[in-house]
């Protein structure tokens, strides 16, 4: 069904228009001399955060233009699918890798295991580690063509830890000094040639590719922080790929240009257990009741969500079929209770979702202040326990394709992303058990039961989970449409 059109003041289109003038200008190789096509002109949401380092979230854009590999691919079910490695087998601890022959990295050096043990070791040993090593301790051993990781404890995850982007195998040279730079160190079907600072990036074909050769001759890439402006572009044909179009823009473009699929992704209040008004329990609780998730649904959302039910949503069937009622703390009074609520603008419903969460646990009595940054700009504060509560768009399978990860990262007492500061030893029981469980229908039921440890403390009350929104002009094939954010441009991607 067609959402009804609605108009957008003249105003907004034409400053929208204005901030992209030039983002997506012709660089004069537009068009590729063998007549396949043209660049693929992409906007995105995020600038980088850490100079693209794949030890960082700026992993994913690396992955999502198709020039960082890892030794193993994910399927649309999570299962691990050989990719710079083709086999693995277990022995233990142990998890030996045999690395594909007739790769190159994009300065010309061959993949080899010694390279891979590099970049593994790099992230390994990085402070602070990747996300997806929270809690892991591993080791890697090149013998030849094979590499051998190892865990220090049994770890039945290896092959899905290492498909995250944020262990990509570069080439020796993107290790030099402190920082790590993947300009021209992948071994993707694309090159990244080209990066201005948080505003453009470049990649060009790389024509020695191991697979399937790329379609498109390039892809200019320009971060677009404004949702207007990303819809804009989509509008007036300024860009070809358009990265999270705002649910409040989607109505107003045309329908066939843009795909919608649950994601992953659960909007969550995480409330702060180890000070002020939410380290206790009973004050957390009334928290929870005060919010009314289907109006902000409705209002926020226009539909294009899902409310929650958990932390885990409709882009993980299973939760829903093994979930079952959650002990809840009773409701204490809180009437003359400050709270701040911080949250960041770079995904643009988040500032509407802060203020209605305002209203409603003002009228449940809290007296409420809001402190919304740009993300860069409120990380840091976020993580410290700065706020009484924070509100996040959080990925809840984004690094192994396992949702443990993302759980423990944000709930274990020594989880890297514990906004809520929580430390419960129920809570890092279960999520102990989750992580050390085989794959397959055990290891779903622990996960679950992870996830009610966690509900029950109320240190986090999901809201909804989202849909992601991507935007493809007509003239765009193969563009993937990926709820893991891991693919967006890949060889099969082109502009007729």
């Amino acid at each position: 069904m067609r959402v009804p059109v609605r108009l957008v003041p003249l105003t907004a289109v034409t400053a929208a228009s204005a901030l992209l003038t030039g983002c997506f200008a012709s660089t004069g190789a537009d068009r590729a001399a063998d007549g396949e096509g043209r660049r693929i002109r992409v906007a995105h949401m995020l600038p980088p955060r850490s100079g693209l380092s794949p030890l960082s979230d700026d992993a994913f854009k690396l992955s999502r233009w198709s020039t960082a590999e890892t030794l193993v691919k994910l399927n649309p079910e999570g299962d691990a699918r050989p990719a710079l490695a083709t086999e693995w087998k277990r022995s233990g601890r142990s998890w030996t890798f045999t690395i594909r022959e007739g790769v190159t990295f994009h300065d010309g050096t061959k993949l080899t295991g010694d390279a891979v043990v590099n970049s593994l070791t790099r992230a390994a040993t990085a402070s602070p580690k990747p996300r997806i090593l929270d809690g892991v301790e591993l080791t890697a051993k090149a013998d030849g063509d094979t590499v051998t990781v190892t865990t220090a404890v049994e770890d039945p995850l290896v092959p899905q830890r290492l498909s995250s982007p944020q262990l990509s195998i570069l080439a020796a040279k993107a290790y030099r000094g402190k920082t790590v730079n993947p300009v021209g160190a992948g071994t993707g079907p694309f090159e990244l040639t080209k990066v201005n600072g948080t505003s453009s990036a470049a990649l060009d074909r790389y024509d020695a590719y191991w697979g399937d050769k790329a379609k498109a001759p390039g892809i200019d890439v320009t971060f677009v922080p404004d949702g207007t402006a990303r819809a804009a572009a989509l509008r007036t044909g300024e860009a070809d790929i358009v990265e999270a179009i705002p649910v409040s823009q989607a109505a107003v473009l045309d329908q066939d240009l843009i795909t919608e699929v649950p994601m992953p992704r659960t909007n969550t209040l995480y409330l702060n257990t180890e000070k002020g008004v939410f380290k206790d329990a009973s004050l957390r609780a009334a928290a929870r009741e005060a919010i009314d998730a289907e109006s902000i649904v409705k209002g926020v959302y226009e539909g294009r969500a899902d409310v929650a039910e958990g932390l885990l949503g409709p882009a993980l069937p299973w939760a829903a079929e093994l979930r079952s009622t959650v002990k809840r703390v009773k409701a204490g009074d809180p009437s003359g209770k400050s709270i701040t609520i911080g949250t960041f603008t770079d995904r643009a419903e988040l500032p509407e979702v802060a203020a209605t969460l305002q209203q409603q646990l003002q009228k449940a009595g809290f007296k409420v202040k809001l402190d919304v940054r740009e993300y860069t700009n409120i990380e840091s504060d976020a993580l410290a326990g700065e706020f009484d509560a924070f509100i996040l768009s959080r990925a809840t399978v984004l690094d192994s394709g396992d949702p443990a990860a993302y759980l423990y990262s944000d709930f274990a007492s020594d989880g890297s992303f514990n906004i809520a500061q929580l430390a419960d030893d129920k809570v890092d029981a279960a999520l102990s058990k989750a992580s050390g469980t085989a794959a397959g229908d055990a290891r779903r039921k622990a996960v679950i039961e992870a996830e009610a440890a966690v509900l029950g403390t109320d240190a986090a009350v999901p809201m909804l989970h989202e849909r992601v929104i991507q935007g493809d002009a007509a003239g765009v094939v193969g563009a993937a449409h990926d709820p893991r954010e891991r693919e967006l441009v890949t060889a099969a991607t082109y502009v007729k």
